[in-house]
């Protein structure tokens, strides 16, 4: 599978990056109580650190926020994913379990403060872009509602758009069933195009621990516009 950034993210934010990792033969289930345990203990721990830097403080939600913006979307409305999270933690409503790849992936987005797309890679058909939505572009996301992709940063594949920073779609969502899976790791501007990739590898060496199989890692930049994995 090719996976591609477009040049209308990275020419109007030259930094722009994104981390993608594909896994194969892995195995979902519930979450061991390891990641359970570690996953309350960060947000009671995140909810004390928010008490000294309000959620509206935070470097990687200003950056996020202005990205949004960049691209016509507007942030207050339509709120990046990481964000999403730290505000229920800011209010105590701490995320519930759901299974070990999700669980795993709220922990990864609420760490790094950055929002990080998982999907069933066996539901994407064809190859991958990461571009901006257009007007007629529409998906059912995973807040139960019907989303419009005009403005949004959305990945797409033959059949339309399947995730982005705000919502990701019940078409690719990852379940128990899930063998072979895909992250999108939408990175900080701000980071460097060094610490990137240790970052993204990072991830993947985490969840593949927890979930076993193989995994794979590209990051993709201005410098670097397409991967294919094999």
């Amino acid at each position: 599978m090719k996976v591609s950034l477009s040049t209308d993210l990275t020419n109007q934010i030259k930094d722009f990056k994104v981390g993608i990792l594909f896994y194969k033969d892995i195995v979902v289930s519930d979450s061991p109580q390891m990641l359970k345990g570690r996953l309350q203990l960060f947000q009671e721990s995140l909810f004390f650190d928010l008490q000294e830097t309000p959620v509206a403080e935070q470097k990687s939600v200003l950056e996020w926020k202005k990205i949004f913006k960049t691209f016509g979307k507007d942030p207050n409305r339509y709120r990046p994913s990481s964000e999403a999270l730290i505000r229920r933690v800011a209010k105590q409503q701490y995320l519930s379990t759901i299974h070990s790849a999700v669980d795993l992936n709220n922990f990864f987005s609420l760490q790094y403060q950055i929002p990080i797309g998982l999907y069933d890679a066996d539901h994407i058909q064809g190859d991958v872009t990461i571009r901006v939505g257009q007007a007629d572009e529409v998906f059912e996301g995973l807040n139960g509602r019907e989303n419009q992709a005009e403005n949004l940063i959305v990945s797409c594949d033959d059949v339309g758009p399947f995730g982005s920073p705000f919502v990701d779609s019940k078409r690719t969502s990852v379940t128990t069933d899930t063998k072979n899976a895909m992250h999108v790791v939408y990175l900080s501007p701000s980071l460097s195009e060094d610490e990137a990739p240790k970052l993204v590898e990072s991830l993947g060496n985490m969840f593949h621990q927890l979930h076993g199989g193989d995994f794979q890692y590209s990051v993709l930049t201005a410098g670097h516009l397409t991967h294919t994995f094999t």
